[in-house]
């Protein structure tokens, strides 16, 4: 069963809010694991309530950041993870080509607009393959 990577900060938890009730329930629709990437130091990770999440958070204190594919290859050698394993989505551009050069399926979550159901869509036609 693929492992859903889910993106910190600007996606699955929202700056001064905490996390985001909509995709919460939408994502625990899915019996996959879940794991939440963020690149938050110490501080941060008690400043955005990363330290009291619902599921597994992963960090590497910005050393590397996401947006250096060294990131994804170290989390998927922690968490001992193949590409064809896991499917992920983020925020961040230039994160979400990190991911995919190392060969992640990838979605770029705008966090502007918020849209759950086409992260819902994408995340069924991944889990499907």
């Amino acid at each position: 069963m693929k492992t859903i990577l889910v993106d910190a900060i600007n996606a699955f938890v929202i700056e001064g809010e905490g996390v985001f009730n909509e995709m919460y329930k939408m994502l625990e629709q899915y019996p996959n694991r879940k794991i939440i990437l963020t690149g938050a130091n110490d501080e941060q990770m008690v400043m955005f309530g990363l330290d009291k999440m619902p599921y597994e958070v992963f960090t590497l204190k910005h050393d590397p950041e996401k947006t250096d594919s060294r990131y994804f290859e170290t989390m998927l050698k922690h968490f001992n993870l193949e590409v064809k394993d896991v499917v992920y989505f983020e925020h961040n551009l230039d994160a979400v080509k990190s991911a995919q050069s190392v060969g992640i399926n990838t979605f770029h979550y705008d966090q502007s607009t918020k849209d759950v159901e086409a992260l819902k869509k994408f995340i069924d036609e991944s889990l499907s393959k």
